[in-house]
């Protein structure tokens, strides 16, 4: 069958979102976009459970589920929704994952270590997904991972809105830094995006969550230094560049992360860190500390998620999504002045 309309299901791991993308969508169509009618639950003794109350034959299905916190659990109920659906004679099934766990196992850094980014590409591909989409991938290459159509969508655009929105008054003073060497082409894509010099901090770890030196390459004196990264995990790392910034001169700085995993000590040290704001986007639910401190804020991922979907679904280019004069339509009001 040819698929007509795109459906949405999500799983337990970032529900907020997908009704966010759900809602985004039935602006676009002039009518009302739901998620599929469905339970995704647990027994007593931690298995999942998926039942589809809706009629998915010969449909395009959309699973929102990022693999995040904790993400056996979210990684099991995505498998096992696209297991349903496939069983259901769907007629195409896209995985939605906003954030893709174990992202940061992509290589073998020592011996008798596993690459497990690929083993959960070959599981979803094995489930029944047949297109991925995504968002700031650990490492790019991971779509090679997969033996199936893979897009990987960028924050930089929204995060190029945001930037010329909340400092179009300092925008000559404005220094993009990449938090390591490894970041640089992430920090040098916003950094192209709004016309700002590039910085780096070289780190080097002494052990792992834990680092031993910071360099600063790059004139960040009297600059507002902003960090870019993929990632923030327990903060340990953006804190101290935050600091080692400010030692160098910068006269204040803010941090731009796509994926706030924010595990651990994490709220307590950006709360007490030199920082002044740490923006994340919406890929991971927000927990009760992330929403009640006022050094984090948070940018919405639905409005480009909605319009991903309907390009896939249409067959039209969803890489016109990379650019951000694209995007600002689709956040129109959001980031007007």
């Amino acid at each position: 069958m040819t698929p007509t309309e795109p459906k949405l299901i999500s799983g337990n791991a970032n529900t907020p979102l997908a009704e966010r993308v759900a809602r985004r969508m039935s602006m676009h169509r002039g009518r009302k976009v739901g998620l599929v009618d469905a339970r995704v639950e647990r027994f007593n003794d931690g298995e999942i459970f998926v039942e589809v109350f809706e009629n998915v034959r010969g449909e395009d299905m959309f699973i929102i589920q990022p693999t995040s916190n904790p993400a056996n659990d979210n990684l099991m109920e995505l498998l096992i929704i696209a297991d349903a659906l496939r069983r259901s004679s769907a007629a195409r099934i896209t995985a939605v994952i906003p954030y893709f766990g174990y992202a940061r196992q992509d290589r073998r850094s020592k011996a008798r270590t596993p690459i497990t980014a690929k083993l959960v590409a070959n599981m979803i591909v094995e489930a029944g997904v047949e297109r991925i989409l995504t968002l700031d991938l650990h490492a790019t290459q991971i779509q090679g991972f997969f033996d199936i159509p893979v897009d990987n969508l960028y924050a930089s655009p929204i995060f190029a809105l945001d930037v010329k929105h909340n400092f179009k008054n300092q925008m000559d003073e404005i220094m993009v830094v990449s938090p390591d060497v490894g970041g640089v082409a992430r920090a040098r894509d916003l950094a192209q995006r709004i016309g700002a010099p590039l910085s780096i901090v070289d780190k080097r770890r002494g052990k792992p969550g834990e680092v031993a030196e910071m360099t600063v390459i790059g004139d960040v004196k009297d600059r507002t230094c902003l960090i870019v990264d993929d990632i923030v995990d327990t903060a340990g790392t953006l804190c101290k560049a935050a600091e080692v910034l400010l030692e160098h001169g910068a006269k204040e700085v803010h941090a731009y992360i796509t994926h706030g995993v924010l595990s651990g000590p994490a709220i307590e040290r950006v709360n007490a860190s030199v920082m002044k704001h740490l923006v994340i986007t919406d890929t991971i639910e927000a927990t009760k500390p992330v929403l009640a401190t006022d050094k984090i804020r948070i940018v919405p991922t639905a409005p480009m998620f909605a319009q991903a979907i309907l390009n896939t679904s249409n067959g039209t280019s969803v890489s016109s999504l990379f650019d951000h004069e694209t995007l600002g339509p689709i956040y129109e009001g959001m980031y007007s002045s």
